[in-house]
């Protein structure tokens, strides 16, 4: 199975961080978060076509609470706090 379908068939069943996804799916290293996005954008135009849509909870900074937008991004720095204790956005498909 490719690991857009993999991340796919997780995504129906409930929702994950970039980070449960790389872990899940044993990837590791630099690039893995990055590769994970990637493929989450593609995802996103799949499901639309298929009658599916990707849902994203945004990231939250944990020290103040600033909600970011709902993007497939991990941002790195809470533009209110300056911190960089951030909360992963997670995503989750659902059929229409």
């Amino acid at each position: 199975m490719a690991r857009r379908e993999k991340i796919i068939e997780l995504l129906l069943e409930r929702d994950y961080s970039v980070s449960e996804l790389a872990r899940i799916l044993d990837m590791r290293g630099k690039g893995a978060k990055k590769a994970i996005l990637n493929d989450l954008k593609v995802i996103a135009r799949i499901a639309k076509r298929e009658g599916m849509v990707l849902l994203i909870k945004p990231a939250q900074c944990r020290k103040c609470g600033f909600v970011f937008r709902p993007e497939i991004n991990i941002p790195s720095r809470c533009p209110r706090c300056k911190s960089e204790w951030i909360e992963e956005p997670r995503f989750k498909l659902e059929r229409t």
